[in-house]
């Protein structure tokens, strides 16, 4: 039966790419993968693999009954996530959030495709839209979709694409930190309570430090980079510190629920915050310092930092350009464009923030490529579950004049039916989701 189903073209290998391409193998429908590194490579992506990580090694919480995010994690592994399966298999202490060695994650999902029978991976750049004698196809290429596609959809959406710049944060060799000031801590003691390392700074030092990033030398734009706006889910470090003296002290460098042991009775005024980067823990990125400063700056802004004087960098931050569509008005509720419903999209590109959501939205379009090849029907899950709340969101339920990246939250999802109490809503949430997806999911397989 495989041999007489026509291959599926997916442009693009990163999470969502790879995600779809699975979820099409797992149906019995070949897929020929193309990936445009080592061809062409982009401002952020440091190797040739697939699904390589690049602003961080974090998926954000695994909390299935308090966090959207954890619930979405659940949804993902219930339909046969191989990103989620990646991610399980490579994950390192990280508290309550799932996080994973970039490497060894970025290995497994490569050798799982490569070494599938009815996957072929093409490693070159498409240009322009996919052929009509491709057929159906995916677009899944990301934040960093090729100038010359991305130009090839803007011309094909009859709409505005939308973009805005992603700043990736530093990463610091474990064995050049200074544990005579630095020590292992979960804020609230959270997961195994000893998952990131903290570095404490004065009241003095916290100001010297906002200073150092208000005045220190960062990357210049492009004058067509300008008017591009940055996403406040990751935003610059030195941006936010543009917004007021005070503000990364509610942010990436809030000190509570942590406790220095060298100076137990004395509360830090900021902390800064390191997680383990790989399973080996040689390696922590510094939690939130994502940064467009120059290189130089960052080395002499970021060594001012208790217990990062010696600090040996694995990788200095970057910034990179992100693509958008305006999904919500240029594509149908299957991720169709709707002017030519040949071509689905999939991944960031549609305009969803974060490697969950990302992947989310390649397993759900790989799911409806499926069915269409198959002649078969695939119905969105409901929209008080993860997955439906997401899709009904960069599908119709978001403003198209407004359209931003989104992270799943529980405001994306229909209000409860019931009252509840403040502290026992997100609960109720998820108990909710639980059951509207089980039912769903047996739905699908009657």
């Amino acid at each position: 039966m495989t041999e007489q189903i026509k291959p599926v073209h997916v442009i693009g290998g990163g999470l969502a790419g790879s995600e779809a391409t699975w979820q099409l193998v797992q149906k019995g429908i070949p897929v020929i993968l193309h990936e445009m590194r080592p061809v062409r490579k982009t401002d952020a992506h440091l190797t040739d693999g697939l699904a390589e990580l690049v602003c961080s090694n974090s998926f954000r919480s695994d909390d299935a009954e308090n966090n959207a995010v954890g619930l979405l994690h659940k949804e993902m592994r219930e339909l046969g996530s191989l990103i989620m399966e990646s991610a399980d298999e490579n994950k390192v202490p990280a508290g309550g959030a799932l996080a994973v060695d970039r490497v060894e994650f970025s290995s497994y999902i490569q050798n799982k495709l490569e070494n599938n029978p009815l996957v072929t991976i093409e490693r070159e750049e498409i240009k322009g839209l996919p052929p009509e004698e491709w057929g159906n196809c995916l677009i899944a290429t990301g934040p960093l979709t090729s100038p010359e596609l991305a130009e090839a959809v803007h011309g094909a959406t009859g709409a505005d694409a939308l973009s805005f710049f992603d700043a990736i944060a530093p990463i610091v060799y474990k064995d050049s930190i200074n544990f005579d000031i630095a020590w292992f801590q979960s804020r609230y003691d959270k997961g195994e309570g000893t998952d990131y390392i903290n570095c404490p700074l004065t009241k003095e030092q916290y100001y010297e430090f906002i200073s150092d990033l208000n005045e220190g030398g960062k990357t210049e734009f492009k004058e067509w980079e300008k008017d591009t706006p940055y996403f406040d889910g990751c935003l610059p470090i030195e941006v936010m510190a543009e917004r007021g003296p005070e503000t990364l002290r509610y942010g990436p460098m809030k000190p509570v629920g942590l406790t220095d042991p060298n100076n137990p009775d004395v509360k830090p005024y900021g902390i800064v915050q390191l997680r383990q980067d790989n399973k080996l823990g040689t390696i922590y990125n510094i939690v939130g310092f994502q940064t467009k400063l120059k290189y130089a700056e960052q080395t002499r802004i970021f060594k001012k930092i208790p217990g990062l004087e010696n600090a040996e960098f694995a990788r200095l931050g970057g910034l990179h350009r992100n693509t958008f569509i305006n999904s919500p008005e240029v594509l149908d509720k299957e991720l169709r464009l709707k002017n030519v419903p040949r071509l689905r999209f999939a991944g960031q590109v549609t305009g969803v923030e974060g490697y969950v959501e990302s992947t989310a939205v390649g397993l759900m379009a790989g799911r409806f490529l499926a069915a269409e090849t198959l002649n078969e029907t695939f119905s969105i899950p409901p929209q008080t579950t993860a997955f439906g709340a997401l899709m009904s969101h960069i599908t119709g339920d978001a403003e198209t004049s407004t359209f931003q990246p989104m992270n799943v939250n529980f405001g994306l999802f229909p209000p409860l039916e019931v009252r509840v109490k403040k502290k026992e809503r997100k609960q109720a949430y998820t108990k909710r989701a639980f059951a509207d997806f089980a039912a769903w999911k047996e739905d699908l397989s009657a």
